[in-house]
């Protein structure tokens, strides 16, 4: 696992752009079952959509897979250098808290670079979690992915070796009987997101 924390100290993303998506919050709205759970709700269009990708073992797989049961939706790259292992980590702690309350929920991560992410890559990179499911595709499985979770990610047209990615940090929260449930910023905390995942859990 230390490999993957190579750079905790500083948490920098070059060039990372801000997610278009309006944010507004929502306490007690009338007529949301969910009100009492939620951070924040995002204006303008459905979060989430179906999907076809790859997991670790080459495998095709699609949303009614990966979604088939609560899921923390997470969009970032297999080489970045901070932000990604950080989030991810938070994520798969999370999960691990809500197992402790015999809550089954996963953290999955897609990869917006599939030309380094292969499955082999991210069968390596899961491997340092507990509960983590880790999937990439072709570049045009991913952009439509990314589209339908709105997700901003912009790969640099001349790559080196060590080329970093441009992306949204958000995680989503997906319920498999509602879809998108909520999201969480980069500064919510592992304990935070159990926590409001639960009370989502608990009242659906």
């Amino acid at each position: 696992m230390s490999r993957i924390y190579v750079g905790i100290g500083v948490i920098v993303l070059a060039g990372l752009v801000a997610s278009p998506l309006i944010v507004k919050a929502v306490r007690g709205t009338g007529g949301d079952a969910f009100a009492d759970c939620r951070g924040a709700a995002v204006a303008g269009g459905q979060i989430g959509g179906p999907f076809s990708l790859v997991d670790t073992t080459g495998a095709a797989v699609t949303d009614a897979q990966v979604l088939s049961k609560p899921a923390l939706v997470y969009f970032g790259y297999g080489s970045c250098p901070d932000v990604c292992p950080l989030d991810n980590a938070r994520n798969d702690e999370a999960a691990g808290l809500l197992a402790k309350q015999k809550l089954d929920v996963t953290a999955v991560f897609i990869s917006v670079d599939p030309a380094r992410d292969t499955p082999p890559v991210l069968a390596d990179y899961a491997s340092n979690f507990t509960h983590l499911t880790a999937l990439t595709g072709t570049e045009a499985q991913i952009a439509a992915a990314a589209k339908a979770y709105k997700v901003y990610y912009q790969l640099p047209e001349k790559r080196d070796a060590g080329y970093t990615v441009d992306h949204t940090t958000m995680t989503y929260l997906m319920l498999p009987k509602t879809g998108f449930a909520d999201f969480f910023q980069r500064d919510a905390t592992a304990q935070e997101i159990a926590d409001r995942t639960a009370c989502f859990l608990k009242a659906s």
